[in-house]
């Protein structure tokens, strides 16, 4: 079992947060459901939680609602933790390399201020 947390601004807001509420209420209760599966099952199916290769230590939420393709990227710490950096809606084939860019950003920075 896993516990999500959402990175935080500086100023305490949240980006993933914010990703979900700009949805649809049926899609966010999607989104809702793929990461209450992350958190309460031990192996994942990749269909719903898959590391990104070649990124630092990247993953990412896989919601599919309808004709609609959402991600949420994060990474994993201390075993127990996955801790959501952003969300999109995927339009092309690959994941944006700025928005790995930025999930790697985040990391990187949650780590220096929680070690």
């Amino acid at each position: 079992m896993k516990v999500i947390l959402f990175f935080k601004r500086p100023d305490g807001s949240s980006p993933v947060e914010e990703f979900i509420d700009g949805l649809t209420d049926k899609q966010a209760q999607k989104v809702v459901w793929v990461l209450g599966l992350i958190e309460d099952m031990d192996i994942i199916p990749s269909q719903y939680w898959k590391k990104l290769t070649n990124t630092d230590e990247i993953w990412e939420a896989r919601i599919q609602f309808g004709g609609n393709i959402f991600r949420i990227l994060g990474f994993e710490h201390g075993g127990s933790f996955v801790v959501l950096t952003n969300g999109f809606a995927k339009k092309t084939q690959k994941t944006p390399r700025n928005e790995i860019a930025l999930a790697e950003q985040r990391r990187s920075k949650y780590l220096k201020e929680n070690l």
